[in-house]
């Protein structure tokens, strides 16, 4: 019994938990309720005056309510019974997890871009970015989907796992409520420049620590994965990772790129807008479908050793 209540068991077993069901459909989807829940108060709050103010609210109100909740689900839980307990905080930090769901996205592009069917690759491309991707080619469609991948990497795998090490699922679904405020309302227009100031500023906080952590997590894995190059990475990392717009995504990025060796970032297109970004990493090749694969295979690397060092560390202050 205390051994399968011991929390290096239980994040091994909800990320276990994740690779085998992913999100199934069948069970609640703690996410969604977030999202109606954010929706429901923007919809209310998100008008006339004082939008930055009220946007603060939102953000300590969503993350305090659903901080509470998983508390409190837990605390009854486990006093009906610590079978119920572990079983239901396994599943809900798995729910913050979304290793196998990154994966199948991106194979999900992959797939037919192997079988040369360039329609069907950029409408399945189409759900997992926000650029146009009605006219890209083979090579920017590569780059679209190895991008996702590597930027995803921190908040869908390894950032709940790090506050799950420190907090144990409560601190985990926290930060999928703050995940998710940033994607909801943290946009730089006109509607949410000022109401999802506070929600981009704690989502960039809340995993500027863990996204330095899997750059270095990436780079570990990539001594064992064959054809990296582990020198350009580092490189890379450090010469290109703050050119990122934001201040954390750039930095999964930039070491992707620079084990591939490839360049990532430059021209985008958004609702028919020219977007630049800065690049990351150096044109040594164009690019090759097998660099999907090889993103996938540094997700998961980056992922094994980031836990390796978390669960390493949690031992250490016992």
């Amino acid at each position: 019994m205390s051994f399968l209540q011991d929390p290096v068991f239980i994040l091994v077993a909800a990320i276990l938990v994740d690779l085998w069901i992913g999100d199934p459909r069948l069970l609640p989807h703690p996410v969604i309720l977030m999202g109606k829940l954010i929706t429901y108060l923007e919809e209310s709050w998100n008008n006339g005056e004082n939008r930055k103010r009220k946007g603060t609210a939102l953000t300590i109100i969503v993350v305090l309510i659903v901080f509470v909740i998983t508390r409190g689900l837990l605390f009854l839980a486990y006093h009906l019974h610590w079978g119920v307990g572990l079983l239901i905080e396994i599943y809900l930090i798995s729910t913050t997890i979304a290793a196998k769901g990154l994966s199948s996205a991106a194979k999900s592009v992959l797939h037919p871009l192997e079988k040369g069917n360039l329609v069907e690759a950029r409408s399945k491309l189409s759900m997992i970015v926000g650029r146009d991707t009605e006219s890209l080619s083979e090579s920017e469609m590569i780059r679209g989907t190895v991008e996702t991948v590597a930027e995803n990497t921190v908040d869908g795998i390894t950032a709940p796992l790090f506050w799950a090490i420190i907090g144990g699922a409560p601190l985990a679904m926290a930060y999928k409520a703050i995940n998710t405020l940033d994607s909801m309302v943290g946009y730089k227009n006109d509607r949410y420049m000022e109401f999802g100031w506070a929600s981009a500023k704690l989502d960039d906080l809340v995993n500027w620590l863990p996204a330095r952590i899997t750059a270095f997590s990436i780079w570990l894995a990539a001594f064992v994965i064959k054809g990296s190059k582990t020198r350009n990475g580092w490189k890379i990392t450090s010469r290109d990772a703050r050119k990122h717009p934001s201040p954390n995504s750039g930095w999964s990025e930039a070491m992707v790129a620079g084990l591939i060796g490839i360049q990532l970032g430059g021209i985008n297109y958004y609702r028919g807008k020219k977007s630049v970004r800065a690049t990351m990493g150096d044109p040594l090749r164009g690019f090759l479908l097998s660099d999907i694969r090889k993103a996938i295979v540094y997700m998961h690397g980056g992922w094994i050793v980031f836990l390796v060092i978390g669960v390493c560390s949690l031992l250490l202050v016992r």
